[in-house]
């Protein structure tokens, strides 16, 4: 008898300690994130984990920690803002390139096409930018995945990744290749992220067809246990009466992904389902409370876990294996580039990004090249991955050409209070070649401002990095739409303005975040209004033609978090212009001059402007200084010199009055921003500007303008603002205050960007 029992004993330890476990992670978006925390608690209890194998989410989390990265530091990637950035299809800061950046226009859906040789378009349905993702993915796995020479057996702990093909609606199960690659495919949600090639084909998110891959550890692996943690939102065996109505929000979700049965796991397994029902598939901002969760739900089931699996392996065992694992990496050096999809002009083109063919390159090399050219619209579809040489010891950085999104079209406006809404229409079209062409035709219409735009940008891969950007530009805005709720009504701006530019912009990029210019542009304005307050009908107005050419230079950057209502970032901008305008005056009849003048004017003009924010918590601060200095000269009368003089347009709807006070020709000025984050996309502002003329614009008794000294005089501007930043834009509630006559108060409701082209004198 003790004979048996002493085998029994020998026996249940052996089996004990041989047992092989597998975990199992389902999809479910940002809910996934949950699984790290099982992963925290499960080797904090010393519980063996031999395999993993997930999808989607899943997948990822699989993913990271089979490449040898520990749990504390998949959370810390995670909970970074660094991880919110990429999900959220931002740059981490520091990594866009200002050179490529856009003047800000109201658009707020932009549709990419393609358009073939045949005239053909396809529409790309993706709504995520994934340029920030897929990089980082690449860099975080391209050492793993050459030490396990792209078998997935091979690393620290085996894996599978779950993707689907959905041609064949069949899933498929990657265990080698390009790690990053895999839990790239993994995670491709249709709809919102392009698919990428994997072994030739499109792949898409696993969860569309196997969202809880039990079945897939089970065949590929064999385990003693399995444990399975399934974060996916509940699927419903019966019709949810009574929920319908706060479920049908999520129905994409529900169509695109398999059901989660946990029945699949056998009963000497373990399932796990933490609480996340306060969660949504979307709340990445949440992953520390997710990844709790995961911890905690592990936490409480551990007796059960325990009971099941007899093996264990102590923290210090794990990491001694992991320290092995990750000590054959091989930094990365680059000792090639390839361009797939790309001629051989093109890749001249491109190979510039990347020290114009000097090699070796190091990583800081790749990821500030590969930065710096997907900061151009038009290679939002590349798709970057690293590959390892085990004879040379280096690796291949590879950028694949996806669906070419040489066309785009952009829908915008605003709606607002007062008649000064818009719709605004922008089509983009680019041409690869030996040069980069990107021509652009824009549109806007309304009542109070019409605008019509075509400029086309050559970027050339030769003599250094430079643009030549011809345009032509025509702006039309009738300021008496423009009156206001509150203030003006009784005293409206009789004013009608066309100015057209036809200029020439030559760029070059100075460091990362600047971009210097030289533009020339001849300039035909047109500008008639009354001279008085009240408009009878027969009365004819002034008309004031201004023609002639402008020369100048500048630089800028821009780093704001949005293009209107910012609450983040900084902004500076410095310019000099010569002008030399002949102006031709035809008096009408509210004129007291009667007669009619030409005259040749010429003047020096330089401008400068900053503004900055410091954001901490829920609280931002931001600054604005800006000043203008000029020895530019008066027209032929008051009214045709204001609305000629600079102006200071610090608020929403500066542009779209006429503030007699805040133009000068030399001018200071500066505000003070406050922002509130009530909750998440919905701002309290509240703001207050300063403006000070050096040199006043006063009108005398034959409506001449003159000049004044006014050392001591000020006027101000503020605005209380609530604002919701939508898909649609902005939508403000504001009361705004300007220190003149006409335009005291106003109340200006607005959803959409209230943007408009500059003019041609600005």
């Amino acid at each position: 008898m003790r004979v048996l029992a002493l085998l029994f004993l020998i026996f249940i330890y052996t089996f004990g300690f041989s047992q092989k476990v597998g975990l199992v992670f389902s999809g479910g978006a940002a809910k996934g994130l949950a699984h790290i925390g099982v992963l925290k608690a499960l080797e904090q209890n010393e519980i063996p984990i031999d395999y993993v194998v997930g999808t989607s989410m899943g997948g990822i989390v699989a993913g990271f920690y089979a490449a040898g990265i520990s749990p504390d530091q998949i959370e810390e990637i995670a909970t970074s803002k660094a991880f919110l950035d990429w999900v959220n299809g931002r740059f981490e800061k520091g990594s866009d390139y200002y050179y490529y950046k856009k003047e800000d226009e109201p658009s707020f859906l932009k549709l990419n096409l393609s358009l073939d040789s045949a005239f053909s378009f396809l529409l790309n349905t993706s709504l995520a930018n994934d340029l920030s993702l897929n990089f980082a993915l690449a860099e975080k796995l391209a050492q793993p995945a050459a030490i396990a020479k792209n078998n997935f057996d091979s690393l620290f702990v085996p894996l599978r990744v779950v993707a689907a093909d959905i041609f064949t609606q069949t899933q498929v199960i990657l265990d080698h290749g390009a790690l990053s690659d895999a839990l790239r495919a993994t995670q491709t949600v249709p709809f919102f992220y392009n698919p990428i090639r994997v072994d030739g084909k499109y792949l898409f998110d696993g969860g569309v067809y196997n969202n809880f891959p039990v079945d897939v550890v089970e065949k590929s692996f064999h385990p003693d246990v399995i444990i399975g943690c399934n974060v996916s939102s509940k699927v419903y065996d019966k019709y949810p009466f009574g929920e319908d109505d706060k479920l049908i929000s999520r129905s994409l979700l529900y169509m695109l992904l398999d059901k989660s049965d946990p029945s699949e796991i056998p009963a000497t397994g373990v399932y796990l389902q933490p609480n996340l029902k306060e969660y949504s598939a979307f709340d990445f901002a949440k992953a520390k409370a997710m990844i709790d969760s995961g911890y905690a739900q592990t936490i409480k089931q551990i007796p059960e876990i325990k009971a099941k699996i007899a093996a264990r392996r102590t923290c210090e065992e794990v990491a001694e294996a992991r320290n092995r694992f990750n000590d054959k990496t091989t930094p990365i050096k680059v000792n090639s580039i390839s361009y797939e999809g790309f001629d051989k002009w093109q890749k001249k083109y491109m190979n510039r990004f990347f020290k114009n063919g000097k090699r070796p390159l190091y990583f800081n090399d790749i990821k500030t090249g590969y930065f710096k050219l997907v900061s151009d619209d038009y290679f939002n579809n590349v798709y970057p991955s690293f590959t390892f040489n085990p004879k040379s010891k280096d690796y291949n950085f590879k950028l694949a050409r996806g669906q070419p999104n040489n066309f785009q079209v952009n829908f915008g406006g605003v709606i607002a209070s007062r008649s000064i809404s818009n719709i605004y229409l922008g089509v983009n079209y680019y041409y690869f070649g030996q040069v980069l062409t990107h021509t652009q035709l824009n549109f806007a219409t309304g009542d109070f401002y019409k605008s019509g735009q075509i400029k086309a940008r050559f970027d050339f891969p030769n003599l250094g990095q430079f643009f030549l950007e011809p345009g032509a530009t025509i702006n039309n805005w009738d300021f008496l739409q423009g009156n206001n709720l509150i203030g003006g009504k009784s005293n409206p701006t009789i004013l009608k303005r066309t100015d057209r530019k036809y200029g020439l912009k030559i760029g070059i990029p100075v460091a990362r975040q600047i971009k210097a210019y030289l533009q020339g542009a001849y300039l035909a304005n047109t500008d008639q209004y009354s001279n008085r307050d009240v408009l009878i009908s027969t009365d004819t107005l002034d008309q004031l033609d201004l023609s002639g050419l402008r020369l100048g230079f500048g630089s800028t950057f821009n780093s704001m978090n949005r293009k209107q209502y910012p609450s983040e970032g900084e902004a500076f901008s410095i310019s000099a212009n010569y002008f030399s305008l002949l102006e031709e005056y035809a008096p009408g009849n509210t004129s007291l001059n009667k007669q009619a003048s030409r005259t040749n004017l010429s003047w020096i003009q330089a401008k400068f402007s900053l503004e900055q924010y410091f954001r901490k918590g829920v609280y931002s601060s931001g600054y604005l200084f800006e000043g203008v200095f000029s020895n530019q000269p008066t027209f032929a009368n008051y009214f045709g010199t204001i609305i000629n003089a600079p102006a200071f347009n610090p608020l929403q709807d500066s542009r779209t009055l006429l503030l007699q006070n805040l133009r000068a020709f030399n001018y200071v000025a500066a505000g003070w921003r406050n922002v509130f984050a009530i909750r998440k996309n919905l701002d309290f502002r509240l703001e207050a500007y300063a403006f000070k003329p050096l040199q006043a614009i006063a009108q005398d008794a034959t409506q001449h303008a003159k000049i004044e000294q006014q050392i001591g005089q000020l006027y101000f501007a503020g605005m209380a603002d609530l604002v919701m930043h939508s898909t649609v834009g902005p939508i403000s509630l504001s009361l705004n205050y300007y220190d003149d006559p006409k335009h005291q108060l106003g109340v200006l409701l607005h959803v959409g960007f209230l943007l408009f082209n500059k003019t041609s004198l600005e």
